[in-house]
């Protein structure tokens, strides 16, 4: 039929978006027609992924492409028992492990599946390394919705690595990606530390761009400067993100490369192309690694 099967979740986010966009060209480079189903985080039910599924079947759709950022849609993606190759864009950890997952899927159905995803870890620790450089040893870190699996899998690292790091963290658990609860939460960070008189950290690094601008936010109505009294490190670099006050320190991860890969692993399963090559790879995860972006947002330890 030359089609893909697309459902995917997430899309009112920077990642999801821009990973669809690169999967959307090279099928159109391929002469492929992608069929598009929208996943609503909030409203998502196995038996709507099942549904979506049965009408791609109908369509006679070649192969699917999942982007599951969520334990629910990715729990969905591996239990559907589809005959056709499928490509699930997920991240490594979250409250559904791997190997759990992998024991969801029948044997054929396992033989024809792919799975990528972006390299959290190796980004989080590129993070961590930087601010142990500029001499931060005092961090808080607002973790995103925790049945997100990129938020997950950045969680998991930041708490590992700041352990093997020696850095003092505090976790600030966020229910959403909005910048409006990490203005709300970071507040009433700022103002618990105002009644304790404990002393703040130095440095705060948010599981996206948006929670980051929260931050920013609150920092200035407390009139604390960034750098030079708190650091701020985020994570997407989306739009707009070098011309906050000051320009902000985040990572890039490489998401049209994502998507290019999904589309390369879909056309492999098809017999199309040889097997992608990815540079690191974890838990069955084949991983496209991301770049840290460094810009004023982060500076050295303030004096005493």
């Amino acid at each position: 039929s030359h089609t893909i099967g697309l459902l995917a979740g997430g899309l009112r986010l920077f990642g999801p978006i821009s990973t669809l966009t690169a999967i959307e060209g090279v099928a159109r480079a391929h002469s492929l027609f992608m069929s598009v189903s929208l996943l609503s985080e909030p409203d998502f039910t196995p038996s709507e992924f099942r549904a979506m599924c049965d009408s791609f079947d109908e369509q006679n759709v070649d192969a699917f492409l999942f982007l599951t950022p969520t334990d629910e849609m990715f729990a969905a993606a591996c239990r559907v028992d589809v005959s056709r190759p499928r490509v699930i864009v997920t991240s490594t950890h979250g409250g559904l492990s791997m190997s759990a997952a992998g024991r969801m899927m029948h044997v054929e159905n396992r033989r024809r599946t792919a799975l990528v995803g972006i390299d959290q870890w190796g980004a989080m620790a590129d993070v961590m390394a930087l601010i142990g450089r500029y001499g931060h040893r005092s961090a808080l870190y607002l973790a995103g919705p925790s049945n997100w699996r990129d938020a997950a899998t950045r969680m998991v690292a930041w708490r590992k690595l700041a352990a093997e790091h020696s850095v003092a963290s505090r976790v600030v658990q966020c229910s959403s990606w909005d910048a409006s609860e990490a203005d709300a939460r970071m507040n009433h960070v700022l103002d618990r530390f105002g009644f304790s008189g404990s002393t703040k950290p130095t440095v705060v690094v948010t599981a996206n761009d948006a929670q980051a601008v929260g931050v920013i936010r609150a920092l200035h109505e407390h009139r604390i400067r960034i750098p030079q009294d708190i650091s701020v490190v985020g994570f997407d670099d989306i739009s707009g993100a070098d011309e906050l006050y000051p320009p902000l320190t985040t990572v890039r991860p490489r998401f049209h490369e994502l998507g290019t890969a999904a589309m390369r692993d879909a056309l492999r399963l098809l017999g199309e192309g040889e097997e992608t090559v990815y540079a690191v790879s974890a838990h069955g995860v084949g991983l496209i690694p991301a770049e840290l972006v460094q810009r004023a947002s982060l500076g050295p330890v303030p004096i005493a």
